[in-house]
């Protein structure tokens, strides 16, 4: 995958090998920040059919979950694409940071008035953190060590969102169901597993402020203000990727939403922590996918390695939608897996190029998660109305547009992942 931004570095500290071992430890502290919300996205999935069966919501309303993270980007990503133009990266994670450990810390008081109202405000508080964490630390991670070396942090750095996404479904599936459908005896377990998040992020945030981390040039910094919005308007294949981006997350976030759902109306006798597990090996389906696609891409044109994946996850999902006992199932599982290069390859064939326009434009792609928001409540209506099968006619069309993207971008762009 090609650098998502390139930038000058400068540091306070003296050359030699301390800078070097402190920029190894910064990379390792920001790193870690991809699994922190990898996890949370994980456990979103999880708590959907949590909350159905504790809370007596339909699937619809369950889908808030969803509506509410994701729709916190939209509203946050590009307000905090500017305050890190303004005041830099390190400060821009610290604030994600602590919005992110204030919401996981909203989960106490939720669990003890037991409604769902609280949830959704406490998830919106903690998605605003990740919103801020997501638009400073992709292109961060590309300036922690040298500019040749970018590309390489940064697929390492995503493939511990998917490592994170893998551990939610286990953590929810061991303790979010222990207690059978009784909110009052669950409701400690989500307690506790939240109340650690908020410590450890809290940790992080002490870790990052303490250590001494690279900045960008302050005279890049003016040179992209000097650009007017309108100018990225003018990138048709920027604008593409946007809306490609949009239909991709919203077909990842519906397709993993209701996933318990559907593997234990199309898998007989399969017990929801079992199906909880499935997801989690759907996960780290997506995981490996990122690591060996990313061989691919090394010979293969990326956007051909895009079309051919997304073909793939069109026809997967038309078997998930008829619906057939275990074969669906094993379908729907399969998805995970070629779909685990889209955000990345659809966020560097639209970013290619862009120059001093990079750091906009990238607050935009992450807005575009968004799509993570619509989805999951569409589907939930098709689920409550017709089948949870015929849901996922959603994912179907969202496919057909990443691959006319992908298919469009193969004319115009080759991009080394």
């Amino acid at each position: 995958m090609t650098s998502i931004i390139d930038v000058s570095v400068r540091s306070s500290s003296s050359t030699g090998s301390a800078p070097a071992v402190r920029y190894s430890v910064a990379l390792g502290l920001v790193i870690s920040l991809f699994f922190v919300w990898g996890l949370t996205y994980g456990l979103l999935d999880v708590l959907n059919k949590h909350f159905q069966q504790t809370l007596s919501v339909s699937r619809m309303q369950s889908a808030l979950l969803q509506t509410c993270y994701f729709g916190a980007y939209f509203l946050v990503a590009v307000p905090s694409g500017i305050y890190v133009n303004r005041h830099g990266y390190k400060r821009g994670i610290l604030l994600g940071l602590v919005l992110f450990a204030v919401g996981a810390l909203l989960f106490v008081p939720a669990t003890a008035l037991g409604r769902f109202g609280p949830f959704l405000f406490a998830l919106f508080i903690l998605a605003s953190g990740a919103a801020c964490l997501e638009t400073a630390a992709n292109p961060y991670v590309t300036v922690l060590g040298s500019a040749d070396g970018g590309p390489a942090r940064l697929n390492l750095a995503q493939a511990f969102t998917g490592l994170g996404s893998f551990a939610g479904p286990i953590i929810g599936g061991l303790f979010f169901f222990r207690h059978g459908a009784s909110f009052d005896s669950n409701a400690g377990p989500v307690r506790l597993t939240y109340v650690v998040i908020a410590v450890v992020v809290l940790l992080l945030a002490v870790g990052i402020w303490r250590t001494a981390l690279p900045e960008i040039d302050n005279g890049e910094l003016k040179q992209e203000h000097g650009h007017p919005r309108a100018s990225l308007l003018r990138q048709r294949r920027f604008v593409l990727s946007v809306f490609a981006q949009f239909f991709y997350f919203s077909a990842q976030v519906g397709i993993a939403a209701f996933f318990i759902n559907y593997a234990t109306e199309h898998w007989a006798g399969l017990e929801v922590h079992t199906a909880a597990f499935m997801l989690s090996a759907g996960m780290i389906s997506f995981t490996v996918g990122r690591f060996l696609s990313t061989a691919f891409m090394r010979t293969f044109n990326p956007a051909t390695v895009l079309s051919i994946y997304a073909m793939v996850c069109l026809a997967l999902c038309l078997v998930v939608v008829a619906g057939l006992q275990t074969v669906s199932v094993v379908a729907l599982i399969g998805i995970f897996f070629f779909e685990s290069i889209m955000f990345p390859t659809i966020f560097a064939l639209g970013m290619k190029d862009l120059g001093p326009l990079t750091k906009r434009a990238a607050s935009f792609q992450v807005m575009a998660l968004f799509g993570g928001a619509v989805a999951p409540l569409a589907m939930g209506a098709i689920a409550d109305r017709v089948s949870i099968a015929s849901a996922y006619l959603i994912p179907v069309f969202c496919f057909i547009v990443v691959l006319a993207f992908a298919i469009a971008s193969r004319r115009t762009v080759s991009v080394s992942a």
